[in-house]
């Protein structure tokens, strides 16, 4: 395994050695770190704002093919809402949850308070089969989330949002995906469908690092993991200084690789 990655056979006590057992300190990006990460990416061209994350970066800056719904894609944003439902002050049952938050979709629909391409909108054209097998797919993914968070002993959210970072002068936005967020943020968990890349470990940097440089303080992650249930593999990295910045690499030149392509990723 690549320096610096720590890989593991999914199981509950792995899950909770890896998520349990990060390190008591991370690094601290500094206004130079910052400031460097941006002439580097300023210096690639782009005629538009586009956005680098782990995807981008795993598949080399190859193009995006235009984004359309699918019970795949809405998975994740209707599974951890309906995780983060289902334990909230007013606990429901999974699967409940997600019809819940489905409801609530197609409740803004009816209302007129959901934007034309919105999850919303696309589970409002829906046939009533087509809507049950979303339910069943975002249920999965609850299940899943739900599953690595009780590995750990200490305290766990779902993550309200992905980390979202402006580049000063470099028309540039990083982002870093989180699903559930450990203690004070100490720990990082992304869940992941399907099977790793062999990229799969650059990707978990450049979410490291994107983390690291959105956090107001700059304070790295103790560790990122991801966790692959279909392939039964966890793979973490500590928020080290050497991590933060080879993931700062792997995101400059996915932007430099996106820009030989001839295209760029909309933000």
């Amino acid at each position: 395994m690549t320096a610096g990655l720590r890989l593991e056979t999914l199981s509950p006590s792995a899950l909770a050695r890896v998520i349990d057992g990060a390190p008591t300190e991370g690094f601290v990006v500094s206004g130079a770190n910052r400031r460097a990460l941006a002439a580097r990416l300023g210096a690639v061209p782009t005629d538009r704002h586009r956005r680098i994350d782990a995807w981008l970066v795993e598949r080399g800056g190859e193009p995006a093919t235009p984004f359309e719904w699918t019970p795949a894609a809405a998975r994740r944003i209707l599974g951890n809402g309906a995780l983060r439902r289902a334990t909230s002050d007013r606990p429901v049952a999974l699967r409940d949850a997600v019809r819940d938050e489905i409801d609530d979709l197609l409740c803004r629909v009816a209302a007129g308070r959901s934007r034309a391409g919105s999850l919303g909108a696309w589970l409002a054209n829906r046939h009533p089969a087509e809507l049950a097998l979303v339910q069943a797919c975002a249920v999965d993914w609850a299940t899943g989330l739900a599953d690595v968070a009780v590995a750990t002993a200490a305290d766990w959210s779902v993550a309200t949002a992905d980390a979202y970072y402006d580049v000063e002068r470099a028309r540039t936005t990083l982002r870093a995906r989180r699903d559930l967020v450990v203690g004070d943020g100490a720990v990082v968990v992304r869940l992941r469908a399907g099977l790793p890349r062999r990229s799969a470990g650059s990707g978990l940097r450049a979410d490291l690092a994107a983390a690291t440089f959105a956090d107001l303080d700059g304070r790295a992650p103790r560790r990122y993991v991801g966790v692959w249930p279909d392939a039964g593999v966890i793979l973490a990295v500590d928020g080290t200084d050497t991590s933060v910045r080879a993931g700062g690499r792997v995101l400059v030149r996915a932007a430099i690789a996106r820009s030989r392509l001839g295209g760029q990723l909309a933000a």
